[in-house]
């Protein structure tokens, strides 16, 4: 039976292999100490955060996150260790609030590794805090009992640790925070919070250790609603003065409104499609759009989601049931081979293959388990993905076929796909929602997969630009007309060749700028731009912007960085990087960062402001559920096509 904690009580645990599993409903970081009997943490080397995750019977999470799962082997701590403090901290580059009393309250439960749930604990009646001890597991008398703690610290990881007697806290509360902001430009965003009912009607069950299924024990979904983060972004020109500017508007600290920016959530959405009833012992037959929304646009959107946390979570448990498979295995012959008198004769032989045996039994149940939840899922793809609306759409999807100029700006936009080794061909869309809230930087380097280090280096120089030319024709495709404006830096005109659909089609402005003064004269007019229209929605005076500005998204599309690049031009890209998505400009950095070096550490800030992918597979993206490590796969049309000129001729017309 599950003990519902409140702060202060304790619960005995009746095992040593574990998980925490913690629901925040905005990234935040895990992390946990480890204690001395005064509970005192010794050194840096006690300390597991996402720089370093892994301690003797620990594991945390590499990444901020919304939904983390900590692992912990009691049996395998050290000897001197007679706590372990769960601790959850905010991070100022994880893109939300800086106090957790703007948050939705944590949750956090313990679980064996079966998925049974022993303890649970909702930190309640935080305010200022920005860092918080949530749980204590805890030995006295040989046993190990868990705590709730909810102590926070407006001081953030430096007080805390402080707190707990680390000599160091303040330089490994900046490393932390260090190790967090160089991992977000691997992260892909958590998608928005589920609805009360749910984002998917659909939910694949959890499976066990041994690999049976149980439905009662996913992790709790995000809270529904979360508080706005106090500087929230602010819209663009565009939407300022449109036509749906009469729509209600978020106030600070309200829930944020997750809907079709063009909606009103005046009633109930509509209901959405249902699988047919399936027979007793059988899935259900999957169907496109069978998520919650108002449109099936966003019934897809958030279907893709669900396929994606539920392949997340079906392979963590398979990965977690293979797990325990050998360390029991280990932890049994251990056991059967310490006594001399079992190594001689056939015991030790016997004691092996029957170790083996069972390891291989829970194995295989675990695979089959696998199997059954990726078979679902991929027949779910088989549905989905030729109901996806262009926006989502890969590019040899027939619907470009029937293509027209869109009336209004879709939820997201598709950048790639991903997958996991278990299973490669069961490719999950990679959905950014739009307006997009950071930038993209299009690695040119030899990042170190294979792909990469297969290409010579101007192959790869040319794949980042047609890779960059393939998301920005979508960005135009997707977008009303005159509703997107690209603008190209191309210092030394290397990039002319995979540049010519957008060159020969006319769909931009002005012709990709050249050297040091085209250079200067681009980024001067869009850090301008930026600047005169936060003056003007920071004033609430956004019909007094200049008769000239175009009022369209703006993207920015840098080729050959840092080739061309004063100082000064470094500068004003990493303020457009940071300033100018909140106002319709966006960033999209075709480059080796290696070759941008010489500027050291300056160029940092500008990397992290990025979501990196590359233009050939490569293992590099994060899921803000697990932490699986997914390979990205480029979203590019097919070889020999022309589909990406026919719409950006008819994008052309249509601005025409």
């Amino acid at each position: 039976m599950t003990a519902e904690l409140v702060r202060g009580q304790n619960h005995p645990l009746p095992q040593a292999r574990l998980e925490i599993r913690v629901s925040a409903g905005k990234p935040v970081v895990a992390g946990a100490t480890l204690g001395d009997e005064q509970g005192t943490v010794r050194g840096t080397e006690w300390v597991a955060h996402p720089g370093s995750p892994n301690l003797p019977g620990l594991e945390v999470s590499r990444q901020a996150a919304a939904d983390h799962r900590l692992a912990v082997d009691l049996g395998a701590l050290p000897e001197t260790v007679h706590r372990v403090t769960i601790l959850l901290a905010l991070s100022p580059g994880a893109g939300g609030p800086d106090r957790f009393g703007a948050l939705a309250a944590p949750f956090v439960s313990v679980t064996g590794l079966d998925g049974s749930e022993v303890a649970s604990y909702t930190v309640t009646g935080l305010d200022s805090e920005s860092a918080v001890v949530v749980l204590e597991l805890y030995r006295r008398q040989g046993i190990w009992k868990v705590r709730a703690v909810g102590q926070g610290y407006a001081g953030g990881l430096a007080e805390m640790l402080g707190d707990q007697g680390l000599a160091q806290a303040h330089e490994l509360a900046a490393a932390i925070q260090d190790a967090v902001s160089s991992g977000m430009a691997r992260s892909v965003a958590a998608p928005p919070p589920r609805s009360q009912d749910g984002d998917r009607t659909r939910r694949t069950p959890s499976r066990t250790a041994n690999g049976g299924h149980d439905a009662q024990t996913d992790a709790p979904p995000p809270p529904t609603a979360v508080p706005a983060p106090p500087h929230a972004p602010a819209p663009s020109p565009a939407a300022a003065s449109g036509p749906d500017s009469g729509a209600p508007q978020t106030a600070p600290g309200s829930p944020i409104d997750y809907a079709h920016p063009r909606r009103r959530n005046t009633a109930p959405p509509p209901p959405q499609p249902t699988a047919p009833p399936a027979p007793p012992g059988q899935h259900p037959q999957p169907v496109a759009g069978d998520a919650a929304g108002w449109s099936m646009d966003e019934r897809l959107y958030n279907q893709v989601w669900g396929m994606f946390e539920d392949l997340a979570r079906t392979t963590a448990a398979y990965r977690s049931a293979v797990d325990f498979a050998e360390s029991r295995m280990e932890q049994e012959l251990d056991k059967a081979l310490s006594d001399p008198r079992s190594r001689i004769g056939t015991a030790g032989d016997t004691a092996r293959a029957t170790a083996r045996a069972k390891h291989d039994e829970l194995v295989g149940r675990a695979r089959d388990a696998l199997e059954r939840d990726l078979s679902q899922l991929a027949a779910e793809s088989d549905v989905v993905e030729p109901a996806l609306p262009p926006a989502f759409a890969s590019w040899d999807n027939p619907v470009w076929h029937g293509y027209r100029v869109p009336m209004e700006i879709p939820m997201a936009l598709r950048v790639g796909d991903l997958h996991l080794p278990e299973r490669p061909d069961l490719r999950i869309p990679m959905l950014l929602r739009l307006p997009l809230e950071r930038g993209l930087w299009i690695d040119s380097g030899r990042s170190g997969s294979g792909a990469a280090l297969m290409l010579e280096s101007d192959q790869l120089r040319r794949a980042a630009m047609e890779s960059a030319v393939a998301h920005a024709a979508r960005l135009l495709a997707v977008y009303p007309a005159d509703g997107f404006t690209v603008h190209v830096i191309d210092p030394a005109g290397t990039g002319a060749p995979a540049l010519a659909p957008l060159t020969e089609s006319g769909v931009l402005d002005a012709p990709p700028a050249a050297g040091a003064q085209g250079v200067a004269a681009v980024l001067a007019e869009l850090t301008q731009r930026v600047d005169l229209v936060q003056m003007a929605i920071r004033g609430g005076a956004a019909d007094s912007l200049p008769p000239g500005l175009d009022t369209a998204e703006q993207l920015l599309i840098v080729n050959d960085f840092p080739h061309g690049f004063d100082d000064r031009a470094v500068t004003q890209l990493r303020y457009l990087a940071d300033e100018g998505p909140s106002v319709g400009v966006h960033l999209m950095m075709v480059a080796d960062r290696e070759d941008a070096s010489a500027y050291g550490p300056v160029l940092d800030p500008l990397w992290r402001a990025l979501l990196r992918v590359t233009p050939v597979p490569d293992d590099h993206l994060i899921d803000p559920w697990v932490g699986h490590t997914w390979t990205y796969e480029p979203l590019l049309p097919p070889v020999g096509s022309q589909v990406v000129r026919q719409v950006l001729a008819q994008v052309a017309a249509a601005r025409r």
